[in-house]
């Protein structure tokens, strides 16, 4: 990066709104940190590290984060190249946008489709029973509908991802290709992998820190202690023991396995794609031939049974078990009134934060060329994939025990720890929309004079429009659809729909849990649409979410 000397005139206190929004992160984990160490006691944080089931827990946490990040790119793979080779292929576009749908989907949504399509009285058993007698059982619940649930969620976003980094290909590398008559595995070592190995490590292990902390699908999907992660066991700790000590050992193993796995990736940054500069996109000479055919196919038909079939379970049962008096369910609306608020309070906190620390960050890299120091400034500002979000909360919750009322505090402290959750994402949106225009505008805005509102307006603000709206739609709607912290907080008074989902489906509800999973789907989609309208204008609709992932 190019570094840009503009003086003073672009100065003044560059280092402020980084520093607050630092200082905000640092204060909320202090206090965090602060109810926990007030409460828990060394000898008994040393007692639950000794604790041999501890090396289970976190040997299984581990291995599931790792086999479903594999499996997601394994299967990403070949659709990306499939993606690749027929671009004009309307299924595969199709599949693009389904898997944009997962992306924002919330959890407990997802899992609700999955039970639907593998459970016990699912379709994949209903068809076994039918043509054999038998049904498979159970297997949903455990480390198969873990997989199953993390490769429904991640598989689209390593697909995007590849798809992206395969479309930086030159035009003239096929040409190349074709001329020289390479077979489809020397393309995919000579061409393909060049371009996917630049994307390949941050992608599998943005996969992993997902799984490593995935609450809502182990809790629902885990089956019992042997598929029990970290985060389960600090949130059965907390809410059904409320052992403080033990969810501090806990909380401290999280800690150091995340920090010493997926800490270093969130220094590494994808290099970016290379410009094809051919113009039109030269067709791919191993696209032809049954070979090439039926591998692509097969990759299709992988997609459509992970992604199609549990969206599908999730539509179909809710739209069946509508009735008047499911919908007129005063409890529905009350959740759903909570959900968003929730949704709105933090995706704003989180947008403003991380405006704050981009402006910081701008001038740390562009102006001054300290790119480390930028990015380091990001990497703490991310300090939450290492952090237990049910942990801080209970933190929280403990600093403040006596000087606040706790019960209507709860919300807040939802909405705090939410924000604080979206952070990377508005972070890894936005930032490079509003670093790219630092670096191409910056001395023009300088001569011109332009600072404060003014430059905000002209310059920052429609270079970084549609991203901003995404990121603000997309952190919105994770929080709409966040079930971790609000299990630990929820009250009768303060139930959101996903929690609602969650106890419904708990206690059998599954025609209510169906029409909730509706609800919020409504809710989810209307955040997404009418942020990207207002805030992204007209036609910014079918930008699509990875474009900066």
């Amino acid at each position: 990066m190019t570094q840009v000397n503009l003086g003073q005139s672009q100065a003044g206190l560059w280092w402020l709104p980084g520093t607050i929004g630092v200082g905000a992160i640092a204060a909320l984990i202090g206090l965090a940190a602060y109810g926990i160490g007030k409460t828990a006691s060394l000898d008994g944080i040393a007692a639950t590290l000794a604790d041999p089931t501890l090396v289970r827990i976190a040997g299984f946490t581990v291995f599931q984060a790792a086999l479903s990040a594999a499996i997601s790119v394994a299967l990403a793979l070949p659709f990306a190249r499939a993606a690749s080779r027929r671009p004009g292929w309307r299924p595969l576009a199709g599949f693009m946008k389904l898997g944009n749908l997962a992306f924002v989907t919330p959890v407990i949504i997802g899992v609700f489709g999955i039970v639907e399509v593998h459970g016990v009285t699912g379709w994949v058993n209903s068809a076994a029973r039918a043509l054999t007698g038998e049904s498979f059982g159970p297997y949903v619940y455990g480390l198969g509908g873990i997989l199953i649930a993390h490769a429904f969620f991640n598989m689209p976003f390593a697909a995007r991802n590849f798809d992206r980094a395969l479309a930086g290909i030159a035009p003239e590398s096929w040409r190349l290709a074709a001329q020289l008559g390479m077979s489809s595995g020397q393309i995919f070592r000579l061409i393909e992998w060049p371009a996917l190995a630049r994307v390949f490590l941050p992608t599998a292990g943005i996969i992993f820190a997902m799984c490593f902390t995935s609450f809502a699908v182990v809790v629902t999907l885990g089956g019992g202690p042997a598929a029990t992660i970290l985060e389960v066991a600090i949130y059965q700790a907390l809410r059904f023991d409320f052992d403080i000590t033990r969810a501090a050992g806990l909380a401290l193993t999280q800690f150091v396995l995340a920090a010493a796995i997926v800490g270093p990736l969130l220094f590494v940054t994808a290099a970016p794609a290379q410009t094809a500069t051919g113009g039109a996109c030269a067709a791919r000479p191993d696209a032809a031939g049954w070979p090439a055919r039926a591998t692509d196919l097969a990759a299709v038909t992988m997609a459509a049974v992970v992604i199609i079939a549990p969206l599908a379970g999730i539509l179909l049962p809710g739209i069946a078990a509508m009735t008047f008096e499911r919908l007129a369910d005063p409890a529905l609306w009350r959740a759903t009134g909570w959900s968003l608020a929730i949704a709105a309070g933090a995706g704003s906190i989180a947008f403003a934060i991380g405006l704050g620390i981009l402006m910081t960050q701008r001038h740390l890299t562009v102006r001054r060329g300290r790119l480390r120091a930028g990015a380091a400034l990001e990497a703490a500002s991310a300090i939450i994939l290492v952090a237990p979000p049910m942990l801080l909360g209970a933190g929280l919750f403990l600093a403040l025990r006596g000087r606040v009322d706790l019960f209507a505090a709860a919300p807040f402290l939802v909405i705090a720890i939410n924000a604080v959750a979206g952070l990377p994402f508005v972070l890894r949106l936005i930032g490079p929309d509003f670093l790219r225009a630092a670096e191409h505008h910056d001395r023009l805005a300088a001569s011109l004079g332009l600072s404060g509102m003014n430059r905000w307006r002209l310059v920052d603000w429609p270079a970084i429009r549609p991203a901003a709206a995404t990121a603000l739609a997309v952190t919105m709607t994770l929080a709409a659809g966040d079930l971790g912290v609000i299990a630990l907080f929820g009250t009768p008074d303060t139930t959101t729909l996903p929690l609602l989902i969650f106890q419904r489906m708990g206690a059998y509800r599954m025609d209510e849990a169906a029409v909730g999973v509706v609800v919020l789907i409504a809710l989810c989609v209307g955040i997404f649409v009418c942020v990207e309208t207002a805030l992204g204008g007209r036609g910014r609709l079918k930008r699509r979410v990875f474009s900066h992932a």
